[in-house]
């Protein structure tokens, strides 16, 4: 076994590395940007060594520099986590041409498996049923539109390179297919740095059904059953079970056979995930599936296969990376239980999903009975917008898929967030969503059921303003009394405090306050500190979190900011719309594409520009009808949330 590793990751998967190679007796190495500096991840390791700036090319991207910090290091493995280099051929070789064991499969496979075109043709001749559609070489546009209507709408547009559901578009009329492949391609260079993309045949009811596979250097291969990873947003996974939901022992079989097989065509060892895309309108079937790809590395989900079989799959990666052979046949695997994993992510599903960057003022995750938590941040670090917005993995087990979501949800509704947005609320109902509890899953069920999902932008809670300008007031007079007696008014760690109230009828005074860019008159209750009278509502929880000028208040999920404001000093505009018509980034991000010139008429709603962060592109839409008036950035620009893009001149 070796003595030390250096992980070439960051975030919740480098420390969930770190502590399994410190269990077995490891030296454990970091690497980490300017921006990674104090994570947890960091400070775990046993030495850390900086490989650069921020963005992630100039850094975690750089494999030359994380070699070189191997080398002076000691490691005698790398483990490249998810993402960044896992699935990087070129690195795998290089680790070996070093003399550094790579914990991964072999670049031939990684090669092999790397595009999605030429794998679906490998494991086509090894018998595994691939979806139709077109997979070759050409990528003029005008050939893949007629080759998407030769397959017939929808089809699937997908990035031949990498995953994660960049380079992803799905088009179900002719007439939308040239802007999609445009889109897709762009995203695609962004994200891989190659614009080739595939199309297939978009299956109807799909699922999307993924097989763990394990194979070491002494030709065992083997899987460890299968994850239903059908609730997605944009392609991206949200919430992950194991096993499958109506999987049969005989379908089992027959996705593990197709997985094995698919794993030997490439002569695979380590840890690896064959996605198969399956027909769910008649069920689960031994003849209902298709290979889609396959993921030469741990996948983000790996956490709910461990749960229900046992076994650390990080540790079976380095002890196979160490020439070992895996301690188990298939025979000896077994199924114990149901477990379901719950994406955390620093977002706003109310505004389509846009990553939340900034300081986590509050952070409280659950524990219990069947839960498990990945974490890579903690309370007091910060959200930037350089890498993935996740905050944690939640995971429940239990002897039943209904147990485990039980607990699922109860964890969710412990968890505290405050300073980010977060998609808490959306997880709670998708999960208690009663075609997901019923197990009528296909990837469409987000889309079909937003405003069920609390997706749509919630009214401002007036009780929520009530608690929230209650704090203030006292604080206020707090500092008041403090001025009085010639103390200092204001608490040294103010971030930090945050209570529980519960609501009860008193006596009333009010307050105006400034929520979230609007101004609101807020009634209180001066009778009692935390008390204000709420008629015929009876008692509510809130959680409050005050940080210097700002308090967080949440309750059922959902975040409100407020600020106190001077009246003298702010000139309120009640009717919370921008006179000037500026089209403002929705996040910090880089402005990777306008379609307008000054000067040019557009309509309300016309798509004028995309900004790109984290690798996905979202697009920029005009608020009114005119012309534009002037524009503030160039394509290729990095601009702040809020930053003006342009400004719309009324015609």
């Amino acid at each position: 076994m070796f003595r030390s590793v250096l992980i070439a990751n960051r975030g919740e998967i480098a420390l969930r590395v770190a502590r399994t190679a410190r269990r077995m007796g490891l030296r454990v190495i970091a690497v980490h940007s300017d921006a990674d500096a104090k994570a947890p991840f960091v400070a775990f390791a046993d030495e850390a060594h900086r490989i650069g700036p921020a963005p992630a090319r100039e850094s975690y991207l750089v494999a030359e520099r994380i070699l070189e910090v191997a080398k002076r290091a000691g490691a005698e493995c790398i483990h490249p986590g998810y993402g960044f280099l896992s699935e990087n051929a070129e690195f795998a070789e290089s680790c070996a041409a070093a003399g550094i064991a790579f914990v991964g499969p072999p670049a031939s496979a990684i090669r092999a498996m790397g595009l999605k075109d030429a794998a679906k043709a490998l494991v086509e001749k090894a018998g595994v049923p691939v979806v139709p559609g077109y997979h070759g070489e050409m990528q003029d546009a005008a050939f893949l539109k007629e080759k998407a209507d030769q397959i017939g709408y929808p089809v699937l547009i997908k990035a031949i390179a990498g995953g994660g559901g960049k380079g992803m578009r799905r088009v179900d009329r002719h007439v939308d297919f040239e802007e999609a492949l445009a889109s897709a391609q762009r995203e695609a260079t962004n994200a891989f740095g190659d614009p080739r993309v595939l199309v297939e045949k978009y299956v109807t009811a799909p699922r999307h059904v993924e097989v763990q596979v394990f194979g070491d250097r002494h030709g065992n291969v083997m899987h460890f059953f299968e994850r239903d990873c059908s609730m997605q947003r944009r392609h991206q996974k949200v919430i992950e079970e194991a096993p499958a939901p109506g999987m049969s022992r005989e379908v089992r079989a027959a996705f593990g056979k197709a997985a094995v097989e698919a794993a030997k065509a490439v002569g695979y060892y380590g840890a690896g995930t064959i996605e198969f895309i399956a027909d769910g309108s008649q069920g689960l079937r031994a003849d209902g599936f298709y290979f889609m790809e396959m993921n030469t590395r741990l996948q983000v989900e790996h956490p709910v296969t461990e749960m229900i079989t046992g076994f650390d799959l990080v540790e079976l990666q380095l002890r196979v990376a160490a020439g070992e052979r895996l301690p188990v046949t298939q025979e000896d695997l077994a199924i114990h239980g149901h477990a379901v994993e719950a994406r955390l992510y620093a977002e706003e599903p109310e505004r389509g999903f846009l990553p939340s960057t900034g300081k986590l003022h509050a952070l409280r995750l659950p524990s219990g009975e069947g839960l498990r938590i990945d974490s890579g941040v903690t309370e007091g670090g910060e959200v930037t917008p350089f890498y993935d917005p996740m905050i944690a993995k939640i995971i429940a087990h239990g002897p039943d898929r209904q147990t485990a979501l039980d607990r699922l949800g109860l964890a969710l509704e412990s968890t505290i967030v405050a300073g980010p947005k977060t998609n808490t609320r959306f997880l709670k109902a998708l999960i208690d969503h009663p075609d997901f509890r019923a197990a009528k899953l296909d990837t469409g069920l987000i889309d079909r059921n937003l405003a069920a999902l609390g997706i749509l932008a919630p009214e401002i809670d007036p009780e929520t303003l009530a608690v929230g300008a209650l704090a203030f007031a006292a604080r206020e007079k707090e500092r008041l009394e403090a001025v009085a007696t010639a103390r200092s008014g204001w608490p040294s760690d103010p971030w930090s405090k945050s209570h529980g109230f519960a609501l009860h009828p008193g006596r009333e005074t009010g307050l105006r306050v400034l929520v979230e860019g609007e101004t609101r008159d807020v009634r209180l209750d001066a009778a009692a500190e935390a008390a204000i009278d709420i008629p015929k509502k009876g008692h509510r929880s809130f959680t409050l979190v005050e940080t210097g000028d700002t308090n967080f208040i949440l309750v059922d999920g959902l975040q409100t900011e407020m600020r106190m404001v001077d009246a003298l000093d702010v000139a309120f505009d009640d009717s919370g719309g921008d006179a000037g018509g500026n089209v403002k980034s929705p996040m910090h991000g880089k402005l990777v594409a306008l379609f307008v010139v000054e000067g040019e008429r557009v309509e309300k709603g016309q798509r004028v520009a995309i900004v790109e962060a984290m690798k996905m592109e979202h697009p920029v839409l005009a608020p009114r009808a005119g012309r534009i008036e002037s524009i503030a950035f160039e394509a290729g620009a990095q601009m702040g949330q809020g930053a003006r893009i342009l400004s719309v001149a009324e015609a």
